[in-house]
């Protein structure tokens, strides 16, 4: 019997987003270890983080200064694909691609599209207007926090749909969240959590306008309740 190639149940736009971080961060690899690009290749990583990554700072330049430049407002989609270290891009993409094969099969790629740029967006944006530091975010987590609130929706539907307790949809967003905490305990906390909770409640509230149906499938729900 022919075995089938797990990479084969992914949806498309979940793998190509992974597949373009992990080709950005084996460039840094090699970089790193001056395999490629000559003396100033270890730098590259943090050269890039100047180019495309968010901070805080880049809030305060377009809302408060009117600094609106291109180069500002691409970090707002930019950021998700550039990665701290190698062990960072292992454990978003490991979540990325369970996620992105749950949500992916229910939503269109569009639809999926949207709820991952728009929860990495507002995310970014939430954690630049609250955030105390103006610390760097990369990374794919807060579009995978956006693709938890789709996956807690989807449940909660799920589980209404068999008369069990709708709660359990917020399981795994509990116990990430208590990891998180622990982590935070040990090695201490950066601010960015703000950008990752926040991505998971705009998942939530977006999950119902991209689903099957949309905002109509979602109001009749409501009614029959």
């Amino acid at each position: 019997m022919q075995s089938e190639s797990p990479f084969n149940a992914v949806p498309l736009v979940p793998l190509a987003i992974v597949a373009a971080c992990v080709l950005i961060e084996i460039v840094f690899q090699l970089a790193g270890r001056g395999i490629i690009g000559g003396d100033t290749a270890p730098a590259w990583r943090s050269n890039a983080w100047q180019d495309f990554a968010f901070a805080p700072a880049v809030v305060t330049e377009i809302f408060e200064r009117g600094r609106g430049s291109f180069d500002l407002w691409k970090r707002f989609l930019t950021y998700p694909f550039f990665h701290v270290s190698g062990q960072h891009l292992i454990f978003a993409a490991v979540l990325m691609l369970a996620l992105g094969k749950f949500v992916g099969e229910k939503l269109n790629p569009f639809a999926f599209a949207i709820l991952f740029f728009v929860s990495s967006a507002l995310g970014a944006l939430v954690y630049g207007l609250i955030s105390p530091r103006n610390v760097s975010l990369v990374g794919l987590y807060p579009g995978v926090y956006g693709l938890i609130g789709a996956y807690t929706y989807m449940m909660w539907l799920a589980l209404g749909r068999m008369g069990e307790n709708q709660l359990k949809a917020f399981q795994l967003i509990g116990v990430l969240m208590g990891l998180l905490l622990v982590y935070s305990m040990i090695f201490g906390t950066s601010p960015t959590w703000i950008a990752e909770v926040a991505g998971f409640v705009i998942g939530l509230t977006l999950a119902p306008l991209v689903a099957p149906g949309g905002w109509r499938a979602f109001l009749a729900r409501m009614r029959q309740r």
